[in-house]
């Protein structure tokens, strides 16, 4: 079984990547195999896995991203279909697309999903230094999701007037970019010092969740290499 459609990977244009404003991004269809996104789609993690995250306080002044939480660990209790998927992220074939798209080879993944309920938003952010990128699967359908609910990623350009520690609106941007979220859809975006991304808050009725696996790509220099000899382990969320 095949999940990354290797065609639809190679046919990523590295420059175009490279070049997209406001910072490097791509939002590609059908990354996936049709039956291995269906067979993804078909065997998500129940809810009763998840650690609730709500409430918590985010550094400058943000405003708090809540959802409910699954890390995924070699361990962990899910189905043979999601641990075959997370295998073929950890192969060759994609850490080298990584990697071209990227530009370095000094990288580890990490790996979790998200579910979010209605009324919850992520408010505008860059992510963490640690962080390289992050590629997003989304997993709603036409079936169960409504684009009129919202849960699109939102990528945000504020011609460089805000510091990074700073909390501004999504009104105070200079340019709002909506990437596609539903069905096969996935996205990749480079952190930069920039990066400023966020989610307008949930219209889904009340027993909706947005769902998303997100592929973490966390830096991984020298630093990291000794934090590892001494049982360190890899960044998260």
């Amino acid at each position: 079984m095949q999940y990354l459609d290797l065609d639809q990977l190679s046919a990523i244009d590295t420059a175009a990547f490279r070049a997209q404003e406001p910072y490097p991004w791509i939002n590609p269809e059908r990354l996936l195999t049709e039956e291995g996104y269906q067979r993804l789609l078909d065997s998500l993690p129940n809810q009763a896995q998840f650690t609730p995250s709500f409430g918590n306080q985010r550094a400058h002044g943000q405003q708090g991203h809540d959802r409910f939480i699954l890390e995924y660990s070699d361990d962990l209790s899910v189905v043979q279909e999601w641990k075959d998927f997370v295998a073929e992220l950890r192969s060759p074939t994609y850490q080298t697309f990584l990697s071209r798209l990227l530009g370095t080879i000094e990288f580890e993944l990490s790996f979790h999903w998200h579910y979010t309920p209605r009324g919850c938003s992520i408010s505008p952010h860059c992510d963490a230094k640690h962080k390289l990128g992050s590629h997003i699967f989304y997993f709603n359908t036409e079936q169960d999701w409504d684009p009129t609910w919202g849960g699109q990623t939102l990528l945000l350009d504020d011609g460089s007037r805000f510091s990074r520690k700073s909390a501004p609106r999504l009104e105070d941007f200079d340019k709002i970019l909506k990437s596609k979220a539903i069905g096969n859809c996935s996205l990749l975006f480079a952190r930069k010092e920039k990066s400023w991304h966020a989610m307008r808050p949930l219209q889904c009725p009340e027993d909706g969740l947005r769902k998303v696996f997100i592929v973490v790509i966390n830096r991984f220099g020298p630093m990291e290499r000794v934090k590892r000899l001494f049982g360190g382990k890899a960044k998260g969320y």
